[in-house]
């Protein structure tokens, strides 16, 4: 028996147990504890934040709609108010649609929007079908839309009649001027570099800039046109 508990503490000495084994093990189970508080944190942080993105993207997609059911709402008017003449009494037709990108998202930018603008007596085209003075009224159609949405105070428009004939240039000219002196937030001032006639005609003011070759410089005039009349003989001296 003695020879039997000899040979057990042999064994026992040839597996050198580690006597800190349990110590070790408390310090891995605090170090578990540590890891999984920090993970269960890390998930409510992660959740936290997915639900701020999800309320985020809603919200962009809200103002997303209501930025092109405001400027769908408007542009046809504003675009029948630009093409519309005597001939033409109802002008043409514009509008927005919403393209589907395919992948069945639920937010509407993805596929992006198209834009269709018909001038009188025109069938549908392709806005790259139409022609430049076509594409002019229909981009200011859409530039006034989106003011009516979201107004700025002035507009700069460089030389936006330069692919218009005299009769656009003309009714653009009127819609600029009636709004110059609307009374709702559709009002906006406007800076117009131009070299056509009519609008010069429909400006409450003039500011012409010409060179001065004696003095080798720039030199502008201006001129107050409220409550001047324009006339035959008047319109083409405001034009010369």
């Amino acid at each position: 028996m003695q020879k039997d508990v000899s040979d057990r503490v042999s064994a026992l000495g040839r597996l050198a147990p580690n006597l800190k084994a349990h110590e070790q093990y408390e310090s891995l189970k605090k170090q578990e504890s540590a890891m999984a508080t920090e993970a269960d944190e890390t998930k409510k942080k992660l959740k936290a934040l997915q639900e701020e993105f999800s309320g985020v993207r809603e919200e962009r997609s809200n103002r997303i709609l209501d930025a092109f059911n405001a400027v769908s709402g408007k542009i046809d008017a504003i675009y029948k108010a630009l093409t519309k003449s005597a001939a033409h009494p109802l002008g043409g037709t514009a509008y927005l649609t919403l393209e589907d990108d395919g992948t069945g998202s639920d937010e509407p930018h993805k596929g992006g929007c198209k834009y269709t603008a018909m001038p009188p007596t025109k069938r549908f085209r392709d806005m790259d079908q139409l022609s430049g003075g076509e594409r002019t009224v229909a981009a200011l159609a859409l530039l006034f839309a989106i003011h009516a949405y979201q107004p700025s105070p002035f507009f700069v428009l460089d030389e936006v009649d330069a692919a218009l004939d005299g009769e656009n240039v003309t009714r653009v000219a009127k819609y600029i001027r009636s709004q110059s002196s609307a009374k709702d937030a559709s009002a906006f001032q406007s800076i117009v570099i131009s070299l056509k006639d009519a609008f010069y005609e429909n400006a409450n003011s003039l500011v012409g800039v010409t060179r001065d070759n004696e003095r080798r410089t720039s030199r502008c005039y201006t001129f107050n046109l409220d409550g001047v009349e324009p006339t035959a003989a008047g319109a083409g001296a405001a034009g010369a």
